[in-house]
């Protein structure tokens, strides 16, 4: 008999199944926000629906050599995480208090929203180099723990 995992194991192999719906060409990231062990919303990054995906349009991020983690308005689309919060709006589900799994750790942007709209928790995989997010997250008092076996 298998082992069962734990919560935190459980609901981030849901953020890597979210993440395999990415349309992004140079990160796929998959999120699940959760609230008392069960599934409020999920996002993975890729770009607002009726958009054409960048798989036809190509990456204007790619073509002018932007480094990962800088000029995110030059992207079309959004990420997995503001997905996961936009989905919960649309279908008017509280994630006060919540926790938020991620594939990737948090942008500033996304942190600042994340805050906003009062996570409390944020668990990632794999670790990512925006020390304003973190330095922002920890005056915020919002958690992120590394899951076990995550790299940077």
């Amino acid at each position: 008999m298998s082992q069962r995992p734990s919560w935190d194991e459980y609901f981030m192999e849901m953020a890597e199944l979210a993440r395999k719906r990415s349309t992004c060409l140079r990160r796929s990231v998959g999120a699940v926000i959760v609230k008392d062990n069960r599934v409020i919303a999920t996002g993975y990054n890729g770009v607002p629906r009726g958009i054409r995906h960048c798989e036809e349009t190509g990456c204007l991020r790619q073509q002018l050599n932007v480094p990962s983690g800088k000029m995110h308005e030059l992207c079309r689309g959004l990420h997995a995480e503001q997905n996961a919060i936009i989905q919960a709006a649309c279908m008017g589900s509280s994630i006060e208090g919540g926790t938020l799994y991620c594939t990737t750790q948090p942008c500033v942007i996304c942190t600042k929203m994340i805050i906003n709209a009062g996570i409390r928790r944020v668990v990632i995989k794999e670790t990512y180099p925006d020390e304003l997010a973190q330095e922002m997250a920890a005056e915020a008092g919002l958690v992120i723990d590394v899951l076990e076996g995550a790299h940077e």
